[in-house]
């Protein structure tokens, strides 16, 4: 699981990238320049537009790569055991309860220590 896999960088890499990059600031631009149009369908254009930039930024080789960590993110939270809700109730009351003493007690040292400057001071 600790292999690392070399990926092939294109030498269209860049262009691709400048591209994506190009499409979210026609798309930022775009969505000011056509303000007065009614909202949908700016959200619209700029959805097709995120997809068209998402779609080449995954031909490139740090795309591919950030795809497949994405893919493996998916297969490891399937791993996890996740609490019941009894166990995530118990643990919630844990901590609700060890923040309640914990600033009870810091509120009596406060209150302590601020008696003792006013005591020293007059």
């Amino acid at each position: 699981m600790n292999e690392k896999t070399e990926v092939a960088q294109s030498k269209f890499d860049g262009a691709k990238w400048a591209i994506v990059f190009s499409l979210v600031g026609i798309a930022v631009i775009g969505n000011s320049y056509y303000g007065a149009e009614p909202l949908l369908y700016r959200v619209l254009s700029i959805i097709v537009v995120a997809f068209l930039a998402v779609w080449i930024g995954s031909l490139t080789s740090k795309g591919r790569s950030f795809i497949e960590l994405l893919k493996e993110a998916r297969v490891e939270t399937r791993k996890v055991v996740w609490p019941s809700r009894q166990e995530t109730t118990q643990t919630t009351m844990v901590v609700v309860v060890v923040v309640l003493i914990a600033s009870l007690i810091l509120w009596a040292l406060d209150s302590f220590l601020g008696w003792i400057v006013s005591s020293l001071i007059g």
